[in-house]
């Protein structure tokens, strides 16, 4: 590897005549590097750099001009130093002669001569003359003429112009002063400023003058205006100087100065500050001249002459100035350009195909010639002799010690071969010169990325430098931080292996065409064109590739080792040891020449032990074993910049050289395993002819005798790389070697965060293993990897994967994993079918016959091993039926058996395996298309079949018919211990198309001759019951022999009382009790009906009810299951209101009955049934029924009376009922039509469809007419059945199939409801007869029980003529009285107790009344007792006086005068309850003090007033007969004025009033 530090510093040449750098040493390398310099470009902005070694060599050393630039070195090292390539600053040529020896000698001669290429010239930037002067005595006497000669020697006039060779090694000049203690110059300030004005008496002897300093700077620096300063000082402690150097003798008259410690650093600043300064300036004046001469050379590109070698010398001296300054970055852009041009250059020589230009590379290397002359003569056992045998100028080993083979370990290096004599002397070849522009290339990118050994052979000068300071004395300043910027830049790391994966393979073309040109001229040396073609004969195609492929590999080794860092946290190796002690690896180890202190990446140690073992895994893997610090365990667990980069890129340079080792190991027939795989071919491979390929590669390859000499002449003769070599020796190291470069890219990868290449490295890992037989370490690759290929898309791989993972775990009896991975194998393989079989469908191919599924022998019979496996396994496999089978679809309607309740489903199932399945059963459930998930039926197949590839056709039966429509919910097929299953998902709408399941709804109707089931609301209702239902079983054409009917409640709230049920007019009764739910009968027999009703309960009123019902019974057919859930209405259809009116001796009573719906009603008859306690009279009933509708109610009217000599227990029923009989007329209809549609269905084809017909037809009623349809069928009898003729009945019957003469069933049951439609417009309704079986209700009333109900009547007395009795009044003509007459009249008040039927006899007490006369007072004028009490005694304990008698009866005189004239109604009496003080006071506490009136809204006592009067009127008239008015204005106010008045006289003559 190439000393990167050689050139990433500067050259100080120091002058040291007085000994005295060992002084100045301790001081001044501490102080070094520079650090922190700003260089302004020419072409671009503000440089910065960062640290700045410098190289100190003294004046006339061997390597002041022309030797690297490294101080002495330590005894061992010197021969490695002088030999060491620097590339730009070695002279042509240069040797250790005795010409640098006199030139150390001779230091005043003459310069060495320079170079004509400026870039192959090294000078040093600075020049530095150390002097020590002790008195001003001897720097008049001889120092100054010293500094003068010097000054005069070693540099340009100052007068003078520099020419361009000049300032191609322009460099500044310094004096130093060095100033030895106990001298006169030590006492002497630094300037005469600075000396105290109180200084001691031994100073008035010496007068004021300039000191050693100031002379200095007078005598040598220019007085021009911003002249540099030239001159520094530096004083040397007196601890500082070795006891046999400082002088004996102090002055003798000190001056008392003593320079401070401050004093001291100031001057050590000052001279790097100066250091700094000129450094940059020389710097920059080379730079320019350079960049002048570039433009200059560039410019002349086109001119004859031109040389591009030349040119490249120049421009790589500018990028070695960049880089000895520490601008990488621009040195690299400079080889960039290079690189650019070479190109181009070699691209015009092959467009020419002439050498003779100046231009002109030669056309092979002469290294690789002889290597491959030397390879070829291997190949044919020969020995051969090389004359002119290649010698590396520059070796760094002895000759003994040094490998002949220059491409062994390190191949790129520029200091492999003088690549840079060979371009001054244009006598480099492309190959050449393309290997030392990448290893330039390189060593600048390691330096950006600050890699490890190139930071510490930076560093190794400095450190010499620090050693080489004579022992026992001090540093005066502390040691540089070397640790500083010690991170590594992976990105530029990674951008290392970016660039060698895309410079290997354009080298490797470059080689193998070398070495075909080299062969070439070999085998023609007659010929001139040395362009000519190689020979292209096995033999040489050997060599070539050999050589290529050494070359190649090792590159890629280098590159790795030289990438390799400990920032990369690569993971532990996922290769498991094959054994508890692994012997060591026979794979030799690359040599560590290239990393003193390094291990490789690739080390793979040899042992001496016989056998050969796993090698062991990266140094840089973080291994359990392995120390490791806590500041890397820190570090790695931060993503790095680049980090991610730098592993994939080191990982495509492990994958390059695995490619390159697989590709030897092909030549031996050594495959990496890819093929023996497996191959599942293509699905798109479709009417594709087979091809033999042999018969194609037989012309192809010739005769067979090439072919067999082609194997003979496998050699590895050529393949230099030792790895590569030991790797190729036999197959354990071919594929042990191949498995670790697997597995290291695979890690990186990792690292890299690259989950595709990852994967594909631990299949590679995966197939190896499985080719070398390794199937348990195989079976866990695959595993891991073969769901990833699945997933992105790989499937026919995948497919193959799966089938080595099937033999693995085959082989090693896992039968558990072997049946997942067969399963998904089967499955996978489906899959494909299943693309190819759509593919087909899309082109619209047809298959030929005989043409199989491409590669499927690879899949045959792994099903038959499958279910042999799985009958072991204790527990059986659950896999989706997809995964096998393509599509399942009904085969037609279903298919319904005849005599008994049996129906069969035809079902098609496409199978996608290649071998037949031996299926045991078939279970299908169809679910409700309404979304009852109770509603289901299973069809099953109890016998054996065989699915064969392609469609296959079963025919599963089942015992339940139930009407509906149905889809495919679940399908299960087994297997021996396989079960294939597929199930709707509950998430998953029925609507949206399933990808397995075509068609996969059913219609199920209900035939005529089948069991039924209905449910009816009872006819009869009882109010104050529970209401019941009806269950009415129709067995049809079944011959039971046993039955059970399980009810369950549908509605919530809902409650079945089925322990009260009982059969009602039926022979068949229950078999046994009913229990909760259930039913059970014996034998029913044929076409017979049973009913059975119970009650129920429900927890808020509800419109309709739903109860599902379920018949299991069994006939000589077997078994059989039947369900129901049907809907009644249980809402009341009529609606009845009450309002009572209590009479003295009866109760009157009206029922207003209404319907509940908009539907009429047909009431037939009406009673109130009576009671024990009360009776009941209704007036002459209607002769036809009322029709009640439902604007028009109908009232019923009945006297109610109490029995006499009843008495009232508490077991007595007082409860009356009312019990109405009716009819819907929407119920009649239905009825009607349903009855109708029947009997024309029964003669006909149709009559199995009756009850489906019935039930699509008879709701369409209740949606077809409107209230007023059936108030108008009411009032004409009939009814319109034109809204059945606007439905489309096809979509109502779809599914239903078609006849056994084609005849589609949904269009003739359409046809039919047409027709007959037709043949009744109307239907008539027997509106005018009772109801054979009418609905009836039984609604209970129940008597208000009042305590009293009084009686109130007023009657006026007779006039003085003869009246007839009080008692004939009320029949009398309306009264007729005058205004303010006075009407003399009697208030009868009257009560009974015979209403009160809650309290008993006993309990009764005296009650007291309040009565008040109430009229109008602008009508009535009221006199006599208007207000007053009465009592009402409690009746005997006997039982008797629940009446008033007179005794207890009052008659109350009143006078009435009325106010105004019209028909007045009577006053009213008001009533009140007149409660004790007791009770008040226990109501309202002790503050009540009087009585208050209560009435019959109060918490006392319930009691009614019957008012005789009410609803009788007065007749008053005015009492004047004749009236004479005045018409004038004459009367008060202005009006009329009344003359005379007549009043009316009676009829005899006298006067009075005309009361009747």
């Amino acid at each position: 590897m190439e000393q990167p530090f050689s050139t990433s510093k500067v050259t100080v040449e120091y002058f040291d005549p007085h000994d005295v750098f060992k002084l100045l040493a301790p001081g001044l390398v501490p102080r070094l590097p520079l650090r922190n310099l700003h260089w302004q470009s020419h072409a671009g902005p503000l440089r910065s750099i960062d640290t700045l070694h410098i190289e100190l060599v003294p004046a006339g050393d061997k390597t002041s001009s022309a030797a690297p630039t490294t101080s002495p070195p330590p005894a061992g090292q010197l021969d490695n130093l002088a030999s060491r390539d620097d590339g730009f600053q070695t002279q042509i040529g240069a040797q250790l002669s005795s010409d640098a020896v006199d030139q150390n000698i001779n230091r005043n001669s003459t310069p060495a001569r320079r170079h004509q290429i400026p870039g192959l010239r090294r000078t040093p930037y600075l020049k530095v003359l150390l002097v020590r002067c002790d008195d001003n005595d001897s720097y008049k006497g001889h120092v100054r003429q010293e500094i003068r000669d010097w000054i005069k020697t070693n540099t340009t006039p100052s007068g003078s112009k520099r020419n361009t060779a000049e300032n191609h090694d322009a460099f500044e000049w310094l004096i130093v002063h060095v100033v030895i203690p106990n001298t006169v110059a030590a006492t002497q300030p630094r300037d005469s400023g600075s000396v105290s004005e109180k200084s001691s008496a031994a100073s008035r002897w010496r007068p004021g003058s300039s000191t050693l300093l100031e002379k200095m700077r007078s005598d040598f620096n220019t007085s021009s205006k911003g002249a540099v300063d030239r001159i520094a000082q530096i004083r040397i402690g007196v601890n500082d100087v070795p006891y046999d150097i400082l002088p004996r003798v102090v002055p003798a008259v000190p001056s008392g100065y003593t320079e401070t410690q401050q004093e001291t650093e100031n001057s050590w600043t000052d001279l790097v500050s100066k250091f700094r300064g000129l450094i940059l300036s020389s710097f920059d004046l080379r730079v320019s001249q350079y960049e002048e001469d570039i433009r200059e050379k560039d410019a002349q590109r086109t001119l004859p002459g031109w040389n591009f070698c030349t040119f490249f010398i120049l421009k790589e001296g500018l990028a070695r100035g960049f880089e000895s300054v520490g601008l990488v970055e621009d040195a690299l852009v400079g080889y960039d350009e290079l690189s650019v041009g070479l190109d181009m250059i070699v691209k015009d020589q092959a467009s020419t195909g002439s050498r003779s230009a100046t231009n002109a590379l030669l056309g092979y290397t002469e290294g690789l010639k002889q290597v491959a002359l030397k390879a070829r003569a291997a190949i044919v056992g020969a020995e051969y002799e090389d004359e002119d045998e290649l010698v590396d100028l520059q070796s760094s080993q002895a000759e003994g010690t040094q490998p002949k083979d220059a491409y062994d370990d390190i191949p790129i290096s520029s200091t492999k071969k003088p690549y840079r004599d060979m371009i001054v002397a244009n006598n480099v070849s492309a190959f050449d010169f393309r290997c030392y522009i990448f290893a330039r290339q390189i060593s600048l990118l390691l330096r950006l990325g600050n890699a490890w050994s190139t930071r510490e052979e930076l560093l190794a000068k400095l450190k010499e430098q620090q050693e080489s300071v004579l022992h026992g004395v001090a540093p005066r300043a502390p040691p540089p931080k070397q640790k500083e910027n010690e991170h590594e830049d992976l990105t530029m790391l990674a951008e290392i292996c970016r660039r060698t994966l895309e410079f290997i393979p354009i080298v490797s073309q470059v080689m193998r065409n070398d070495i075909f040109a080299a062969l070439s001229e070999v085998a023609k040396p007659d010929e001139d064109d040395t362009t000519a073609p190689a020979q292209t004969d096995s033999m040489v195609s050997e060599v070539a590739e050999n050589l290529v492929a050494s070359f190649a590999f090792s590159i890629a080794q280098q590159i790795l080792a030289q990438t390799s860092t400990k920032a990369l946290p690569i993971p532990p190796s996922t290769l498991a040891p094959r054994d508890a002690q692994e012997p060591k690896s026979a794979i030799p180890e690359p040599k560590t020449m290239m990393h003193p202190a390094r291990s490789s990446s690739l080390a793979i140690r040899t042992g001496g032990a016989a056998g050969v073992g796993r090698p062991p895994p990266s140094p840089n893997v973080f291994t359990g074993h392995q120390p490791s610090s806590t500041e890397d365990q820190g570090q790695s667990t931060f993503l790095k910049a680049g980090l991610e980069e730098l592993a994939a890129r080191r990982a495509e340079l492990y994958i390059l050289s695995r490619n390159i080792l697989a590709e030897c190991g092909k030549k031996r027939g050594w495959t990496d395993g890819w093929a023996s795989v497996p191959v599942i071919g293509e699905s798109t491979m479709v009417e594709m002819v087979d091809i033999n390929l042999d018969e194609d590669e037989k012309p192809a390859a010739g005769p067979g005798e090439t072919s067999a000499g082609h194997e003979t002449l496998v050699s590895i003769s050529g393949i230099e790389s030792k790895l590569l070599k030991t790797a190729l020796d036999n197959t354990d190291d071919f594929y042990r070697l191949y498995e670790t470069l697997t597995d290291k890219a695979l890690r990186h990868y990792t690292v890299a965060d690259h989950t595709h290449s990852v994967k594909s490295c631990m299949a590679d890992i995966a197939v190896l293993k499985y080719h070398l037989g390794d199937y348990g370490s195989a079976s866990s690759y695959l595993w891991e990897t073969t769901p990833f290929f699945g997933d992105s898309g790989w499937s026919l791989l995948e497919l193959s994967m799966l089938v080595m993972c099937s033999k693995c775990l085959k082989q090693l009896q896992q039968k558990d994993d072997y049946v997942k991975v067969m399963l998904k194998l089967l499955t996978k393989a489906a899959a494909a079918e299943r693309d190819y079989r759509e593919q087909r469908l899309v082109s619209r191919l047809e298959k030929k016959n005989g043409v199989d599924y491409p590669d499927s022998e690879a899949i045959k019979g792994l099903l038959d091993d499958l279910l042999e496996v799985t009958r072991t396994l204790p527990n059986g496999l659950r896999i989706p039926l997809s995964s096998f089978f393509s599509a399942v679809e009904v085969d037609g309607p279903v298919e319904y058996h005849e005599g008994r309740d049996g129906i069969s489903l035809n079902l098609i199932i496409n199978s996608l395996l290649v071998d037949s399945l031996e299926v045991d059963t078939v279970k299908v459930r169809v679910v409700s298309v309404a979304g009852r998930s109770s509603k289901e039926i299973w069809f099953e197949l109890a016998k054996h079949i065989t699915v064969k590839q392609g469609k296959n056709k079963f025919k599963l039966n089942s015992n339940s018919a139930i009407p509906g429509t149905y889809e495919i919910d679940k399908i299960d097929i087994r297997a021996s211990n396989l079960r294939l299953h597929h199930e709707r998902e509950s998430s998953q709408s029925s609507n949206k198309a399933s990808v397995i399941l075509q068609s996969p709804y059913i219609v199920i109707y209900h035939r005529a001759d089948t069991l039924d089931v209905r449910l009816r609301a009872s006819r009869h209702v009882q109010l104050d019951r529970n209401n019941t239902v009806d269950i009415e079983l129709d067995s049809g054409w079944n011959d039971l022999t046993s039955m059970e009917v399980r009810v369950k409640a549908a509605t919530g709230g809902l409650r079945l009382l089925t322990s009260e049920a009982r059969c009602l007019s039926s022979p068949v009764d229950f078999s046994k009790r009913p229990e909760a739910g259930l039913f059970c009968f014996g034998p029913v027999s044929k076409n017979q009906t049973v009913q059975i009703r119970f009650p129920y309960t429900v927890e808020q009123e509800t419109a309709s009810i739903s109860v599902r019902v379920e018949v299991s019974y069994a006939t000589k057919d077997g078994s059989f299951f039947f369900s129901k859930t049907p809907v009644i209405e249980t809402a009341l259809a009529l609606g009845v209101n009450v309002q009572d009116v209590f009479k003295h001796e009866a109760l009157f009573s009206r029922f207003t009955v209404s319907t509940a719906s908009h539907s009429p009603l047909r009431l037939f008859k009406s009673e109130l049934v009576s009671s024990e306690v009360f009776e009941s009279k209704f007036g002459v009933p209607p002769s036809a029924p009322v029709v009640i509708f439902p604007r028009q109610p109908a009232s019923l009217l009945y006297k109610i009376t109490r029995k006499v000599d009843v008495k009232i227990t508490p077991k007595t029923k007082k409860t009356m009922y009312l019990r109405l009989h009716y009819n819907v007329l929407q119920q009649e209809i239905e009825s009607l039509l349903e009855d109708m549609l029947t009997k024309s269905l029964q003669d006909t084809p149709l009559r199995p469809f009756s009850r489906l017909l019935c039930s699509t037809v008879v709701p369409r009623v209740r949606r077809g007419l409107a209230g007023h349809d059936l108030e108008r069928a009411a009032l004409l009898g009939s009814i319109s059945t034109a809204f059945l003729s606007s439905v489309n009945w096809s979509k109502y019957f779809a599914g239903l199939g078609k006849a056994s003469d084609g005849t589609d069933y949904s269009q003739a049951l359409s046809s039919f409801l047409r027709s007959w439609q037709t043949e009744h417009p109307k239907l008539i309704l027997k509106t005018a007869s009772i109801s054979s079986e009418p609905r009836s209700i039984l609604i209970p009333v129940d008597i208000p029980s009042l305590t009293i109900v009084h009686t109130a009547d007023i009657r006026l007395q007779q006039p003085p003529q003869p009246i007839p009795p009080l008692s004939s009044l009320p029949d009398l003509p309306t009264p007729t009285v005058c205004t303010n007459q006075l009407l003399p009249a009697v208030l009868y008040l009257k009560w009974t107790r015979i209403w009160d039927t809650a309290t008993a006899p006993s309990e009764q007490s005296d009650l007291e009344f309040s009565y008040e006369l109430v009229g109008p007072q602008d009508t009535w004028l009221l006199g006599g007792r208007r207000k007053g009490h009465f009592v009402i005694p409690a009746p005997l304990s006997s039982g008797g006086h629940f009446e008033s008698t007179p005794d207890t009866e009052a008659e109350i005189p009143i006078l009435l005068v009325p106010l105004r004239e019209g028909w007045l109604p009577y006053p009213s009496v008001e009533i009140r309850e007149v409660r004790p003080y007791d009770d008040i006071a226990a109501m309202s506490g002790p503050s009540a003090k009087t009585p208050i009136d209560g009435g019959a809204g109060g918490e006392g006592v319930h009691f009614e007033t019957d008012f005789r009067n009410l609803g009788e009127t007065v007749r008053v008239i005015a009492d004047k007969a004749r009236v004479t008015l005045s018409l004038d204005a004459s009367g008060p106010g202005g009006g009329p004025l009344v003359l005379d008045m007549e009043r009316l006289r009676e009829v005899d003559g006298g006067e009075g009033r005309i009361v009747a």
